[in-house]
């Protein structure tokens, strides 16, 4: 089958399309606040050709005729802004967007055309979305945005110094180390913004399911803490905790298949079995109405903080180590003792180490996996019991039940 050919006929209809797009949305935007607009439909329409035709002069070698014409384009964006500013509106977004649309015009002929197509589309999205933005920033926690522009900053001056080298004889590379940080530290924080603006309105069930995102131990732990201060969401509190459980299989599952997806036909299957398990064992718990739970998840702290993140690069370095030492003194044994008994707060650092380290892709490392979550799962019921002890022995039961079904997944299907 022949790939699709962007010819410059169909480049001059993108050019068109994209010039109209953004002049819809900024005249339209100017007819609801029934204000002036610095442009309408047909003038971005216009630049936006205008920049596909000085793109076209460009290619038969009239070089000069591209800066200039981006040069009269800001040039008449600057006496539209005077105009303005004399009447005290204020604001360039208008403007850049004219500015922008000229080189949107002329991409679509000199650039792959999804290069063009991504700057228009976008740029329409931004334009038509600023209530929703300006919503977004009046709501915006500064702790947290600076602990993420925080992380940023150490990602990004950090990460391309790092020698991308092992170093020992337990082949730590600490720039492969920085990535799986960055990747986990992600991936939580994805799910920590999803239960911080839905979690408080949807209910304990909700927050189980996104907080399984980021750690289903801290969720268990901070359900249990609400439970422990109201018995009657006791009911509740289990099922979110299960559901976070359900969850965890899904995200190590994503993780492995970043880090190493040569586990995943062996895993795929066991995971979802497991995830199905927790999903039936939380079905049928008997529980009262809504409940609201705006604290749900305040312990659980932000993944994209830096400390957290050092935290995280430590275990794995510590782990990674240990793993290597335990299999050249006691074999696979001694893999599977240390799988038992490293994941009773994070699994996610054990099992990175496991999966990026130097062991085959054998079934005593399958085993360790599943085994280190079943540590991990008892570990939870642990804690859920400890904090509402008037749940008990439902507790113990479904988590007990959860927890045996990995040890036939972990031996009886080699």
């Amino acid at each position: 089958m022949n790939a699709f050919e962007w010819t410059n006929e169909l480049r001059f209809l993108v050019a068109l399309a994209l010039g109209f797009l953004i002049g819809l949305e900024r005249e339209s935007s100017g007819s609801a606040k029934k204000s002036k607009v610095f442009a309408g439909l047909r003038t971005y329409t216009i630049i936006s050709l205008f920049g596909f035709g000085c793109a076209w002069l460009y290619s038969i070698n009239i070089t000069v005729i591209l800066p200039v014409g981006l040069l009269s384009v800001t040039g008449l964006t600057l006496i539209g802004y005077q105009a303005k500013f004399k009447e005290e509106h204020y604001g360039w977004t208008s403007e850049i967007a004219a500015v922008l649309t000229y080189v949107i015009g002329a991409l679509t002929l000199l650039a792959d055309i999804w290069v063009p197509m991504s700057l228009g589309i976008i740029t329409t999205l931004l334009l038509s979305e600023k209530a929703e933005f300006e919503k977004y920033v009046v709501r915006l926690d500064k702790s947290e945005f600076l602990a993420v522009l925080k992380f940023l900053i150490v990602t990004l001056i950090i990460l391309p110094f790092l020698p991308d080298k092992d170093y020992t004889q337990f082949a730590l590379n600490p720039y492969k180390i920085w990535q799986i940080v960055i990747l986990v530290s992600s991936l939580g924080f994805a799910g920590y913004l999803l239960i911080k603006k839905f979690g408080g309105r949807m209910g304990l069930w909700l927050s189980g399911i996104i907080g399984g995102i980021v750690s289903s131990t801290a969720v268990t732990i901070a359900v249990g803490r609400i439970a422990k201060q109201d018995s009657a969401k006791n009911s509740a509190a289990l099922q979110a905790s299960l559901l976070a459980c359900s969850v965890m299989y899904v995200r190590i599952l994503i993780l492995i298949w970043v880090l190493n997806p040569v586990f995943i036909p062996f895993l795929w299957w066991r995971f979802c079995v497991l995830a199905v398990m927790g999903l039936i064992l939380s079905f049928g718990i008997k529980k009262g109405g809504p409940t609201n739970v705006e604290n749900a998840v305040s312990t659980i702290q932000n993944p994209f903080e830096v400390k957290p993140a050092v935290l995280f690069a430590a275990l794995f370095v510590i782990l990674s180590v240990i793993t290597v030492l335990v299999k050249e003194s006691f074999g696979n044994s001694g893999i599977i003792s240390l799988s038992a008994v490293t994941d009773v707060t994070d699994i996610d650092p054990f099992i990175s180490s496991l999966i990026k380290g130097n062991l085959p892709v054998e079934n005593i490392v399958i085993s360790a996996i599943l085994i280190a979550m079943m540590s991990n799962t008892i570990a939870k019921g642990i804690y859920f019991s400890a904090l509402v002890k008037t749940n008990t022995k439902e507790t113990i039961w479904r988590f007990s039940l959860l927890a045996l079904f990995h040890l036939p997944l972990a031996f009886l299907f080699f």
